[in-house]
């Protein structure tokens, strides 16, 4: 792991199953989520997932699903949310996905805009350095509500649908409070009324006036999508690709119209029949009009609104958000081989490996206006590698473990990442 932060460890001890068959009735698992950070405190809560499978017709698909997850720090970081996704639940064959969460981030990362063209000195947080500035100089406290719900309804055939959403999101952005963080450590640990880049891009107008303490993005999304996936969760075979529109207008209450383009593309191969596939992902995303900088780092979906480039949703091993810019590129390449399987107590389980190499890039940098952002170097290719683990119950709930390395220093170490799910 980088050096700024203590060993992160998520202890996952168990996977419960409850219900009928593995193939009716509802299934349930969760797993308790444990973490340590120097900075944060530790991190304790639950992810949970339920799925109905109705009389087993469509098993693996699932008639809907429902994902509450909740953690919390000692130092007052946390995530609540819940999300909702069901074919069966209206009528006429319409998909629902519907999400809410409220997240409050005391030290969330932020290393300027625009990808390499922001010098990352990782001497600035480290306490032991001769440049030494704060453990939160990369940092800056950000709170989110966000409600969404999105629409898909088939057109010509079952593969094509057609995507309608709409969603409020309220965030709030502010410095890092040093002296809570600071809270039962040693001053120098945590120097006081230190500034952060977040502080020094606000006091030279890189962030605006008007978007520095965060706002209202309310927005509309329109979009198709092309789905022939064999299993959701995990595809053995099939494509996956959609292209989408957000809006954000005024007349909505977004305090900041502006549109958002995104393109993504997935595709499945089964390399070895039910055993070994190979998965990749390209996505592209673009900004039209002034975006304010704290939503350049969020990823439209058709299923999840993500948080990326880099971290465990997009480039794994490299920093979260190092890379945003006004258009990005990501790639993702992965083999996933189900190297184990099993039935306990009516349940099916297997095991399964991955090993990925994940890349990224700044198309268009981020500009704003009577301004010139500074540029330590020339943006190109950030490239990450790793490998991990997949424990997957019933087809659908997976413990996901991911480990990745960045491949150039400016982009960091490593990282461990400890969830659900597969990355696309």
């Amino acid at each position: 792991m980088n050096r700024k932060f203590l060993l992160a460890i998520m202890i996952f001890s168990m996977v419960f199953a409850y219900g009928q068959e593995a193939k009716t009735g509802w299934g349930f698992g969760g797993v308790p989520a444990v973490a340590y950070n120097s900075d944060t405190g530790f991190l304790y809560g639950i992810v949970f997932e339920a799925y109905n499978y109705g009389d087993g017709s469509r098993y693996p698909d699932y008639d809907y699903t429902i994902k509450p997850t909740w953690t919390r720090t000692t130092k007052g970081s946390g995530e609540n949310t819940l999300f909702f996704d069901s074919k069966s639940l209206l009528p006429n064959d319409i998909r629902v996905t519907a999400y809410a969460g409220y997240l409050t981030e005391q030290a969330l990362p932020f290393y300027g805009f625009n990808g390499y063209e922001a010098n990352y000195t990782p001497g600035f947080e480290a306490s032991d350095s001769n440049n030494y500035v704060t453990r939160m100089y990369y940092r800056h406290e950000r709170n989110t509500l966000r409600l969404s719900a999105d629409f898909q309804k088939s057109v010509v055939n079952e593969n094509i649908r057609v995507i309608a959403g709409f969603g409020y999101i309220d965030t709030k952005v502010d410095t890092v409070d040093e002296a809570g963080l600071n809270e039962g450590k040693d001053d120098d640990l945590l120097p006081l009324d230190s500034l952060t880049l977040y502080d020094d891009y606000v006091f030279k107008k890189y962030i605006r006036d008007e978007e520095k303490h965060g706002g209202v993005t309310n927005f509309i999304k329109l979009g198709l999508v092309y789905d022939t996936r064999d299993n959701e969760p995990n595809p053995m075979s099939g494509i996956w690709t959609e292209a989408l529109l957000t809006t954000y207008p005024g007349f909505m209450g977004s305090d900041f119209p502006f549109t958002t383009l995104t393109a993504t593309h997935r595709q499945y191969f089964t390399l070895i029949e039910n055993d070994l596939s190979f998965a990749y992902r390209l996505g592209y995303q673009q900004q039209i009009g002034e975006a304010p900088f704290f939503m350049l780092p969020w990823y439209q979906s058709s299923y999840k609104m993500t948080e990326g480039l880099g971290g465990s949703k997009s480039l794994r091993g490299i920093l979260k958000n190092r890379i945003v810019g006004n258009a990005i590129f990501m790639a993702n390449m992965e083999a996933r081989w189900k190297f184990y399987k099993t039935v306990i107590g009516g349940q099916n389980l297997y095991l399964a490996l991955n090993g990925f190499s994940d890349f990224g890039q700044v198309l268009t940098p981020y500009e704003v206006e009577g301004q010139t952002l500074p540029v330590a170097a020339e943006e190109g290719l950030h490239l990450s590698f790793g490998g991990g683990l997949r424990i997957v119950l019933n087809e659908n709930f997976i413990i996901a473990v991911d480990y990745g390395l960045a491949k150039d220093e400016q982009d960091g170490n490593s990282g461990l990442y400890i969830g659900l799910g597969y990355l696309y």
